[in-house]
């Protein structure tokens, strides 16, 4: 009999989802992790001895399942939860998000908040997520000490920005972050983020474009998020948000289109013909009144499509678990066919679909032999998850963040019995509120931070 090496960790006693193109399902799972990624997958005989390994978890009848990929996120705005709510989009941003950030933000501010995000997403789960934002050397040092996996833009606009006080910097910075970043860490993936075809100049939208391309980098963008600036960009360019980027050459399999909500028929076409990403970030387009993304169409046409939470001043959490629920519940009644989007659709689209969207399906997504290890295990014994018929059901519809018990990433346990490893979480709350009680004392004057 062949005898199998001493593994790193070893996942059994659990319903293994692979969400694999044959969607294969291992009851009573054994799971083998070596170097960092799957090395076995099988399903358990009562009379199989466990193999050797370093680590044994045992899943306890709950779900093995790949981690959530969250495709869009501004992991420092988690210092703003709650700061501003209510309001339109652009009253939210010009009125309050830009001054505020104008204000607030500075490499430590960044990274203490993005830390609670990191803490805040392994712990429902997310593994991996695609951020935006300024000060993003200090995002990428939080994330990767957390021990997520994450594809990092720095932020890209055409006004005095935090970190960059000369708008004609912008790119350039971008491209030092970029070459800090680039083969670093197997975990951290650096890019780009313009933040939109009316903050960015087609100059500046060029000159990313092409060091995206010269650096092989994704390049995301926030795209006809609402209607104004669809009627913006229109009296502009006289064609689409989607359209004008296209003549630009901005558009490609490295571009990751951001909201995508205001879409024809023709910019779908094109955004499949160029093989863009999309994020769909349901929760933050419901609470800012932008509108409700053409999932369905989108998905007919064969665009790549993912799910994600947005920053956390506009949704106002990292739970992707909400984020599936409320995707598949607001086009069943948008659409009224409640056949529209089913759960095991909804669970691919926050896994393998995200994971391919930000380009990176030939690595995470779904759990397979010679995949990365990014796994996570569902604690399924509770009143709400019981009875359990499909897997796929009550992950979309029952489950929550706080359901997750166990997170691994790159072969490597960062969460165990909903403890995070990498850091200590009440250090970093407690920063976070000492931070909040500064904002706080400002806002309470009356004027608008």
């Amino acid at each position: 009999m062949h005898q199998y090496p001493p593994y790193d960790i070893v996942v059994h006693n659990g319903s293994i989802l692979t969400l694999d193109r044959t969607l294969e399902v291992f009851e009573n799972g054994l799971l083998c992790i070596q170097d960092g990624r799957v090395e076995r997958i099988e399903t358990r005989t009562p009379t199989q001895p466990l193999p050797e390994a370093r680590q044994i978890i045992d899943a306890r009848g709950g779900i093995i399942m790949p981690g959530l990929v969250n495709t869009h996120t501004h992991a420092p705005m988690s210092l703003f939860r709650g700061l501003a709510d209510d309001l339109p989009l652009m009253t939210w941003l010009n009125d309050y998000i830009f001054k505020a950030e104008a204000r607030w933000l500075n490499p430590e501010a960044v990274y203490t908040a993005t830390r609670l995000s990191c803490a805040e997403m392994l712990l429902s789960g997310t593994t991996t997520c695609c951020d935006g934002y300024f000060f993003e050397d200090s995002v990428a040092q939080a994330v990767e000490e957390s021990g997520m996996r994450a594809i990092l833009g720095q932020g890209i606009i055409d006004f005095p920005a935090p970190g960059v006080a000369e708008p004609e910097k912008n790119v350039a910075e971008a491209l030092r972050f970029i070459r800090n970043w680039q083969g670093k860490t197997s975990l951290i993936s650096p890019g780009l983020f313009c933040h939109s075809p009316y903050a960015c100049s087609e100059k500046t939208l060029r000159e990313a474009r092409r060091v995206a391309d010269e650096t092989d980098t994704l390049f995301q963008i926030h795209v006809a998020e609402t209607q104004s600036e669809v009627k913006q960009i229109q009296a502009k360019h006289g064609l689409s948000p989607v359209q004008y980027l296209d003549s630009l050459g901005i558009l490609n399999s490295r571009t990751l289109a951001v909201h995508a909500i205001w879409v024809d028929e023709k910019d779908m076409g094109i955004m499949a013909g160029r093989n863009v990403g999309v994020s769909v970030t349901t929760e933050s387009e419901m609470k800012l009144a932008s509108g409700v993304a053409p999932v369905p169409g989108f998905l007919e046409k064969g665009v790549s499509l993912g799910l994600g939470t947005d920053g956390c001043a506009s949704n106002n959490n990292l739970d992707m678990f909400q984020e599936m629920d409320f995707l598949a519940k607001l086009h069943k009644v948008n659409s009224l066919d409640p056949t529209i989007l089913d759960a095991r659709q909804v669970l691919m689209l926050a896994t393998r679909g995200g994971a391919k969207a930000i380009g990176l399906a030939d690595q995470i997504g779904s759990l397979e032999v010679g995949k990365k290890a990014d796994l996570i295990i569902i604690d399924t014994h509770k009143p709400h998850l019981t009875p359990l018929y499909d897997p796929s059901s009550h992950l979309v519809y029952a489950a929550s963040g706080g359901d997750v018990r166990d997170v691994i990433v790159d072969g490597r346990v960062v969460v165990r019995d909903r403890t995070v490893l990498t850091m200590k979480v009440e250090d970093v709350i407690e920063e976070m509120e000492r931070l909040a009680r500064q904002i706080a004392l400002i806002a309470s004057s009356g004027v608008k931070t």
